[in-house]
This record gives C-alpha cells, sequence and structure tokens, in this order.
C-alpha cells in the first residue's frame, strides 16, 4: 500500500537548496576513502544537468550528498543523460547494470520507465520527483508547485505597472497545471482585473520556443513572465534580456524563475547604462534536498518504502525567493504564505 505523509524537512531545509547553488560539478570531488558501499544515479529527464533547473537542482543535491561520504562522480554517484523520451529505460539498464542500487527518476515524464525498472529489478531501490509509483522498493516525492507558484502570482500582481503579466509552461501534465493554477490564483488574489496571459511551450527543452512565447507577451504588454518549463525558460530569459537592454533601468520587464534561485540568470546592463538584474523572483523546489534525504535515509537503512513524501510551504519544502520584491511586494508574500501555512488560504491545483 502506498503510504502517504507531509515530510518535515528539519535542519536540512530548504535553506540548503539555496547553498546548493554554488555547488556545481567540480565540488563531486572528494578525498578519502568512501564511507559507503550506496552507489547512487540519477537518471535525467530531457533538460540535463546544466538546465539550471530542475534537473540541475538534482545533480547539485546528490553531489553535495556525495560530498558527505566521499563519493563523486563515477565513484559512488553518477547521472544518465536523457536526450529523449527514448533513452529512459536504457538509461536505467545502464545504472543498474553499473551496481547503483538507489536511483532517481528525476520528473513526472519518468513516472512509466521508473515503475518498469522497479518491477523487474526488485533488488534495486527507486525514487520518483515529481510523481508517484508503487512497490515496496519505491519511493516517491511530489511538491506543492501551485503553493509556491501562489506566492510568485501576488509577487507579479504586486509588481505589475501594466496590469499584464504572463505565464510559460512546459509539457502539458498536472504538475505544470499546478504552477499555472496557483500562479493565477495568486495574482487574482490582488487585483482580479489583472490580465494573465497563459501558454504552453510543449517543450522542455525548446529554448527557442521559450523566447518566440516571451516576445510575443511582452510586445503585447506583459511586464511580468513566470516560467516554469525547464530549458525552454533559457528562451525567456534571453528575451528578457534583449528586451531589457533598450530600455532604462526603471522600465525593466520582469522574469520569474522556477525551481532554483535563477538570479544569476537575469543580470544586465541598462540603455541608460546601469548595471541591474530582471529576476523578480523565484520559487524553490526543494528537490536537491529529496535526493540527499532519500539517499541517508537509505545508507541509515530507513528507506521510506512505498512510501510518498509530500514538500510544501509548512514544511519548507517549496518557497518563493523575495530579494528583488519592493517592501510592498515582500510583505504581501509573507502574509499570504503566512495564510497558506495556517490553512486559511487552500490553494487550488486544478
Amino acid at each position: 500500500m502506498n503510504k502517504k505523509r507531509l515530510f518535515g524537512l528539519g535542519v536540512i531545509g530548504l535553506a540548503a537548496v539555496a547553498l546548493l547553488a554554488g555547488c556545481r560539478a567540480n565540488s563531486s570531488s572528494s578525498t578519502g576513502k568512501a564511507k559507503t558501499d550506496l552507489k547512487v544515479a540519477l537518471v535525467t529527464d530531457t533538460g540535463g544537468v546544466n538546465d539550471k533547473s530542475f534537473n540541475q537542482g538534482a545533480w547539485e543535491g546528490l553531489q553535495a550528498w556525495g560530498k558527505t561520504e566521499n563519493l563523486s562522480k563515477g565513484n559512488g554517484i553518477n547521472y544518465f543523460q536523457s536526450n529523449s523520451e527514448a533513452d529512459y529505460a536504457n538509461n536505467f539498464t545502464s545504472a543498474i547494470s553499473g551496481g547503483y542500487k538507489l536511483v532517481f527518476g528525476i520528473g513526472f515524464s519518468l513516472q512509466t520507465a521508473t515503475q518498469q525498472a522497479a518491477k523487474a529489478n526488485p533488488n534495486t531501490k527507486f525514487a520518483i520527483i515529481d510523481s508517484t509509483i508503487t512497490g515496496s522498493n519505491t519511493v516517491s516525492a511530489t511538491f506543492a508547485d501551485n503553493e509556491a507558484a501562489y506566492l510568485a502570482g501576488v509577487a507579479a500582481a504586486k509588481t505589475t505597472k501594466t496590469k499584464h503579466v504572463g505565464f510559460i509552461g512546459g509539457m502539458d501534465s498536472d504538475v505544470i497545471t499546478r504552477f499555472r493554477v496557483g500562479f493565477e490564483a495568486g495574482v487574482k488574489s490582488v487585483d482580479p482585473s489583472i490580465t494573465i496571459d497563459s501558454q504552453l511551450a510543449n517543450s522542455f527543452t525548446d529554448a527557442g520556443k521559450g523566447k518566440t512565447l516571451a516576445q510575443s507577451m511582452y510586445a503585447a504588454g506583459a511586464d511580468v513572465i513566470y516560467q516554469a518549463a525547464g530549458g525552454v525558460g533559457a528562451g525567456v530569459f534571453a528575451q528578457a534580456k534583449v528586451v531589457n537592454e533598450g530600455k532604462n533601468e526603471a522600465d525593466k520587464v520582469w522574469v520569474i524563475g522556477v525551481d532554483r534561485d535563477q538570479k544569476d540568470e537575469g543580470s544586465y546592463t541598462s540603455k541608460d547604462n546601469k548595471s541591474s538584474n530582471f529576476v523578480l523572483a523565484s520559487t524553490l523546489k526543494g528537490v536537491g534536498t529529496v535526493v540527499k534525504d532519500v539517499s541517508q535515509k537509505t545508507v541509515d537503512g530507513k528507506f521510506p518504502s512505498g512510501e510518498t513524501l509530500i514538500y510544501n510551504l509548512k514544511n519548507s519544502g517549496v518557497d518563493l525567493t523575495t530579494t528583488s520584491l519592493d517592501s510592498a511586494a515582500k510583505d504581501a508574500v509573507a502574509s499570504a504564505k503566512a495564510d497558506i501555512v495556517s490553512g486559511k488560504v487552500v490553494v487550488p491545483e486544478k
């Protein structure tokens, strides 16, 4: 039976995710004897470990955990890159034949492949992130993306000068719907008259499509775009930079990042020669924290067999950065967060 429970992050916390942003590929180097015989691998979605989003957060989390165990890439931890859905099954086979005894499927698109691999390999443990599977050798981790997206909507509504904002999602799915619906609800909670333009890229890798959609939205008057689209988001950032380089700093348009703090993608120099940043905020998703925690629990003999771990605002599994928000927006976000955590506000997800 698949048991569900809210998962408290405790001292690890979502703050760990922010720290992971500095843990790039070179941080996986380690010295000394490995502290565990457990070998852990990721099978990525098509965005890859350099997508500056979901997959990258997972790999950074595994590297951070590996460092504590004196493990490094190819020496106890690894990832298997998927360039298309056709690679999923082969990558699971490669991970298992390579002796990896805990294998993560990174993203809801890998649900079927992860489930099939788990059934065929009962002596290997499997974890799916952003979806659910069943089996005594499995664990699932899901996120209340709608709650973090609601906060993003509040931030966008408090910031927009044109009363026109946009949402760009990746592939049509329950996860992306949670992002979109939560964002729209957050915007409308502040000002129901704000126009929201919501579009899907039908991809998580087509940066060109992201650029085209962003170009259209900015041209139509949107001055804040929230992107939840994996590698497609690179195109959104690229277009925002083009637009902003032709504007004075005070007239900038904004992007809201996703899954990890994406502020580093927003640096630019404005038309009036001011160094600035157009990332308004980023919704955070503790993907790396899940990888770290499940890996450690497995080493400790406490693999959460058959469970679905739920990460939300209340247990710090999701959140929103607020660095670029003005004081009024920060206050509005803090108030909305408190209302969600207390149960006063229930954010829709469909």
